[in-house]
């Protein structure tokens, strides 16, 4: 999905050939996953000849919300404190990616602070 996110529209070939080496997929693999996302409806495609260009049918953004709410239902019953660590543990992440990690717990804190939960629908506040 992030190589269709980040460069468009693409043949099977180009995302095979775009994705990282180290995950050793065949280009038989790719083409099966391309399926799949399709069936899925995650992804789109366009017939152009005999080659398929295909293209995300969803927005990273929901995409993304979709996974947090699936990983959410998984761990729901687990302490989060601990699921959060091992998450930064195991995932690398880049300088800005710690900014801004460190940049949402300073606005829970405050908002925990003030005695606040932000709820669904963005700009309103309910008290505790």
């Amino acid at each position: 999905m992030k190589v269709l996110w980040d460069q468009g529209s693409l043949a099977a070939r180009d995302v095979f050939a775009a994705l990282p080496h180290e995950n050793e997929w065949a280009y038989k693999t790719v083409k099966t996953l391309l399926a799949r996302l399709v069936a899925k409806g995650a992804l789109d495609y366009e017939q152009i000849g005999n080659s398929y260009l295909y293209h995300a049918a969803v927005q990273r953004e929901t995409m993304t919300r979709q996974e947090v709410r699936s990983l959410f239902q998984r761990v729901r019953g687990m302490t989060l404190s601990p699921v959060l660590a091992k998450f930064i543990e195991e995932v690398p992440l880049s300088e800005q990616e710690i900014q801004h990690l460190r940049q949402l717990l300073e606005e829970k804190r405050k908002q925990n602070s003030q005695g606040h939960k932000i709820s669904k629908k963005k700009g309103t506040k309910r008290g505790k």
